[in-house]
C-alpha cells in the first residue's frame, strides 16, 4: 500500500491527500508563484494528478487561472492555498507546507532568473524550466 500524506487549508475546511511518491520537489522563483505564495519563493511538491484527492470540502475550493498552465486552488473560507493543477503536465503542485508529514527534499530551483532570494545550496538552478517541460529551455544559471 502506498504511503499517503494528508494536508489541509489554513482553517481545515478543505482536506487533501497525496499518495505514493512525489514526481519532484523544489523551489519556484517566478513572479506568479511568489505573488501567490506571498513569499520570496514557493516550495513545491509535484504529484501525478491521479495520486491527489480532496477528501473533504471540495465545495469550499475556488480556482484562479492567470494562465492555462496553472489552475491555483484555495479555500474560499480562509484563503488558504491547497493545490495548483497543471493540466498540460498531468501534475498537481501541493505547496510543501500543506503536507506536514512529507519530508521535503528539494531537487532543483525553477525560474531562477526571476529570483529575489539567491540561495547557495548546491541544487541545480534552471533559468526557467527543464527542457522536458513545454516552453522550458533547460538552461542553467550558476550559483
Amino acid at each position: 500500500m502506498a504511503e499517503t500524506y494528508p494536508g489541509t487549508c489554513f482553517c481545515g475546511a478543505v482536506a487533501i491527500e497525496a499518495s505514493g511518491a512525489p514526481a519532484d520537489m523544489g523551489y519556484c522563483h517566478c513572479n506568479s508563484c511568489r505573488s501567490w505564495a506571498g513569499a520570496p519563493l514557493n516550495a513545491f511538491t509535484l504529484w501525478p494528478a491521479a495520486n491527489v484527492k480532496v477528501t473533504r470540502g471540495e465545495d469550499q475550493l475556488v480556482t484562479f487561472s492567470k494562465t492555462d498552465f496553472s489552475h491555483r486552488q484555495s479555500c474560499k473560507r480562509c484563503g488558504g492555498h491547497v493545490k495548483v493543477n497543471h493540466p498540460s503536465l498531468g501534475l498537481v503542485d501541493i505547496p510543501a507546507a500543506v503536507l506536514t508529514t512529507l519530508a521535503f527534499k528539494p531537487n532543483a530551483h525553477l525560474n531562477y532568473a526571476e529570483t529575489v532570494l539567491p540561495m547557495k545550496d548546491g541544487l541545480p538552478k534552471f533559468k526557467d524550466f527543464p527542457a522536458a517541460i513545454p516552453g522550458g529551455s533547460g538552461e542553467m544559471i550558476a550559483e
